[in-house]
Parts: C-alpha cells; sequence; structure tokens
C-alpha cells in the first residue's frame, strides 16, 4: 500500500508518478499513435477524410463512464471489505490474547507455559492466514513462532492444504486441554469459543473474496470497449478539432485505460501491488501486540519501502 505523504496538489499533477501509468502507457501510446497518423491522413490527404460524428462516441463514453465506475465501486467494495476483515483480526487476535493471559488459572508453572503457546498459536494463525491469502509457504514465519516441533505437527496436519485452519484446530485442541484441566471457569468457556468462531469467520470471508473475483466477462467486455472506443476515437475528433486531436486522445486514453487498471489493481486486495492491502505490516502489528502482552522482544516496526508497505 502506498503510505507516502501527501504532496501538494500542484506536486500531484505535474510530478511524475502513479501506479497506473506503468500498466497502461504501452496502450496509451499505441492508440495516441493511431490518432497521429488518422490526424495527418485527414488533414494533408483529402481522399483520406472519414470521420464519423462525435456524438456515438458522446453517448458511448457516458455509458462506458457510468460502466467503469460501477466495476471499480464493486473493486474498491472488494477492497473495503479485506480491510475490515483484517481490522477485525487485529481486535480479535488482542481479545483473544487477553483472555488467554486473564481468564485461565492454575498451577504458575504450567499456566505459564499453556498462556504463552496460547498466544503463539493465536500470532502463528495470522501469519499463516497471511500467506494462505497469497499463496505463499508459510513455514518458515511459523517456525520462527512456533518452534520446529509444533511446525512439524502441521505439516502432518495441513500438508500444505489449508495452514491456518490446521493452526486454528491445534489452538483449538490447546483450549479443550485447558478446560479439562479446570484451568478456566465454565462460564468463560463461551467467551474463548466466540474468539475462536470470530477468527474462523474472518479467515472463510477473506478467502470468499479471493476465491470469487469480479466475474470475468466484465472484466474482458470492459477491456474490448475501451479499446475499441479508445481506437476508434479520432474518427469522431479530427473533423472538430483538427491537429488537437492527438492531445485529446491522449488525455481520453489516459483516463480510460488508467480507470481500467485501477479496477484491476483492487480487485484482488490480498496480492502484492502497490496498492493492494498492507498484510506484512498488519500482521507485524499483531505480532507485536501479542509479544508485548507476554513481555518478550518485539519484531523491529514495518517500514514502508519508498513509501510502499507491504
Amino acid at each position: 500500500m502506498w503510505v507516502e505523504k501527501k504532496r501538494h496538489s500542484w506536486l500531484v499533477t505535474v510530478v511524475l508518478g502513479g501506479f497506473a501509468l506503468p500498466k497502461i502507457w504501452t496502450r496509451t501510446l499505441i492508440v495516441t499513435g493511431i490518432s497521429v497518423v488518422v490526424t495527418v491522413l485527414y488533414m494533408t490527404v483529402p481522399a483520406a477524410h472519414v470521420s464519423l460524428t462525435a456524438t456515438p462516441f458522446s453517448l458511448i463514453g457516458f455509458a462506458l463512464g457510468i460502466y467503469l465506475g460501477f466495476r471499480n465501486n464493486t473493486a474498491y467494495d472488494r477492497f473495503w471489505e479485506a480491510r475490515k476483515l483484517w481490522g477485525s483480526l487485529v481486535n480479535t487476535s488482542r481479545t483473544l490474547a487477553r483472555q488467554t493471559l486473564t481468564l485461565l488459572n492454575g498451577d504458575a508453572a504450567e499456566l505459564r507455559a499453556a498462556q504463552v503457546e496460547l498466544v503463539h498459536l493465536t500470532i502463528g494463525f495470522v501469519l499463516a492466514l497471511r500467506h494462505h491469502l497469497r499463496d505463499h509457504s508459510p513455514w518458515e514465519a511459523l517456525e520462527r513462532t512456533l518452534g520446529p516441533e509444533a511446525v512439524a505437527e502441521l505439516r502432518k496436519d495441513s500438508a500444505d492444504a489449508n495452514v491456518p485452519l490446521a493452526v486454528l484446530a491445534r489452538l483449538g485442541d490447546r483450549m479443550a486441554t485447558v478446560r479439562r484441566n479446570g484451568w478456566i471457569d465454565p462460564m468463560h468457556v463461551p467467551v474463548i469459543e466466540a474468539s475462536l468462531t470470530s477468527l474462523t469467520d474472518i479467515q472463510g470471508a477473506c478467502e470468499r473474496i479471493k476465491s470469487t473475483p469480479i466475474p470475468y466477462s466484465y472484466t474482458v467486455l470492459m477491456h474490448r470497449l475501451v479499446a475499441f472506443y479508445c481506437g476508434l476515437l479520432p474518427l469522431g475528433l479530427t473533423d472538430t478539432i483538427g491537429w488537437a486531436t492527438p492531445a485529446v486522445v491522449l488525455l481520453m486514453s489516459y483516463t480510460f485505460f488508467g480507470l481500467d487498471a485501477i479496477g484491476d489493481e483492487v480487485e484482488q486486495p490480498f496480492g502484492v501491488d502497490i496498492n493492494d492491502l498492507p498484510l506484512d505490516s498488519i500482521a507485524r502489528t499483531i505480532e507485536r501486540n501479542l509479544r508485548q502482552r507476554l513481555g518478550e522482544p518485539l519484531p523491529p516496526v514495518q517500514a514502508p519501502q519508498r513509501g510502499v508497505l507491504t
């Protein structure tokens, strides 16, 4: 996620930057090149005076703008829902750690070991979910948090299928052991179970967003409409604005291609694009908060690299 401090509006306007341009500059230059050729032929070769009126482009452009807005709003809704889910994950993880450290009572040594393991498993769930949503291997991160023996057991349970689910199951098993040992009041068991259920719901909702993209037909149709519209636009402008046609086509194509690219980028919020959610940073925040409650050394804060927080 781009987190650099906001510049003055004039700097934002004139300084080269933004993250849609690297993805659309080829298409933009091609369409602008076509408009230059069409304009030169129209203005210098009388036999090439082929022109369309601006009316169909006005009508299509209006509809296309509405369609782009609908698709981008849908994509942003997915992005914002994902951010709210990870905000809930922050709160639920903190709550579960607090409950673990305050609601359990028993022999000091055994209880402390159980509490540390439960909090570490909560951290492990967050780390495993982050890697799961990004299709990365979680084992190295889990080994640093849970230790080699626990990771070896998790490998047997999950076999790379759904690691966060395996961690959550292990967390539930340890909570059941705590209950059987009488370290928690029966009245507090539903409270702990509610936190575990919340973690399950968060994972399921994140997986729903990841596995259910916007229907592909929307994306294909949008790409085609924008390409045809921008490619044919010079034919509707040369008769009216003459030599200024390439400049107008450049601006219009940058606008439509840019909006199209932004929708593609935020559609999958769990990726590693510049404007995707900073899952590494959020997970590191949770880990620091929970380790702080245990009195353990804290990992460093996830700092942005060149203005980008991953």
